[in-house]
């Protein structure tokens, strides 16, 4: 689930909380980048176990309008295409997903199950939700297919989750469009009476030492790499250059050097794309100056100790 983007990006963010703090111990730096990782998991069992919960309370609405004083006919013969939707069923009964959740004590839908009633208000009056339940039954694509505009439609562009997420945990905000992306896939690949398998955070283990040699070398060459960019921006003053942008560079430089898998234009490419995302305006231009400069420095002069072909 976790790209070496946005590997990068947590690394960026820890380096900078480091920067910025009277904190001078890395160990306690390192454990958080690798707590906003993990938490990152955290948002997407959650935003899972979101629809279960969602479909409970759906449930529940459909026993107490049964119980009226005086029931409608529809109170009293109701369309349960909603609560019956077969994809609720598979998450509901996913051992990956409710071994995680039990696991990580993650059980904030029962706590803040306001946030549970408004989304279920929001879908059941939106149009998609009319559409879905003008008939009884469908196929399990035409479940699939309604959960996923729900999800795409009503539930993540929903402001008030937005913001009780952030509020819950400030990295979760950079955390939602790769988890929301990683959701769709997984509800995508879902097949009718089949559990599938939950995404993994790391792709594999290399990636997580990535991030930790990553955050590390960075950090214990600070000096060294500092050392690399002087006399690369004539027409700046250090005091006009963006923190980021300075934390950005030396990751990319540390790429360069101590990195002898990763590609030159992979690394130049990420950091410009993290750049425009994450600084100034005028970042990315700065940026890919300095990098293509020292990256011709450094081939002339055999510091790019790239293994493999096409990496130079």
């Amino acid at each position: 689930m976790l790209t070496r983007r946005h590997i990068r990006v947590k690394v960026m963010q820890s380096l900078y909380a480091y920067s910025q703090s009277e904190n001078d111990e890395m160990r306690s730096e390192e454990k958080f980048l690798l707590k906003s990782m993990d938490e990152m998991y955290d948002l997407y069992l959650l935003l899972l176990d979101l629809f279960v919960e969602i479909r409970d309370h759906a449930a529940d609405y459909i026993e107490k309008s049964q119980q009226k004083h005086l029931p409608s006919e529809e109170d009293r013969d109701p369309n349960r295409r909603f609560v019956d939707n077969e994809i609720f069923a598979l998450l509901d009964q996913n051992t990956g997903l409710q071994n995680g959740l039990e696991a990580r004590k993650l059980n904030n839908w029962k706590h803040d199950d306001e946030y549970v009633g408004i989304l279920w208000n929001e879908i059941r009056n939106s149009e998609i939700y009319n559409e879905y339940m003008a008939s009884r039954t469908g196929t399990f694509q035409e479940d699939k297919d309604f959960v996923i505009r729900i999800f795409k439609e009503v539930i993540a562009p929903n402001e008030k989750l937005y913001d009780y997420l952030e509020d819950k945990k400030i990295t979760w905000v950079d955390d939602l469009p790769l988890v929301n992306t990683a959701i769709v896939k997984m509800l995508q690949k879902l097949k009718s009476g089949k559990e599938h398998a939950l995404s993994r955070l790391f792709k594999n283990s290399d990636d997580k030492e990535y991030a930790v040699q990553l955050f590390r070398k960075t950090l214990l060459n600070d000096e060294s790499l500092a050392a690399e960019m002087e006399g690369k921006t004539p027409n700046w003053d250090k005091e006009r250059i963006a923190d980021l942008d300075t934390i950005l560079i030396k990751m990319a430089i540390c790429e360069f050097l101590k990195f002898p898998s990763i590609p030159v234009k992979v690394t130049i490419n990420e950091y410009l794309e993290i750049a425009k995302e994450y600084s100034t305006p005028k970042s990315s231009i700065f940026i890919n100056g300095i990098l293509d400069k020292l990256s011709k420095e450094y081939k002339e002069e055999g510091k790019l100790n790239k293994i493999g072909r096409g990496l130079m």
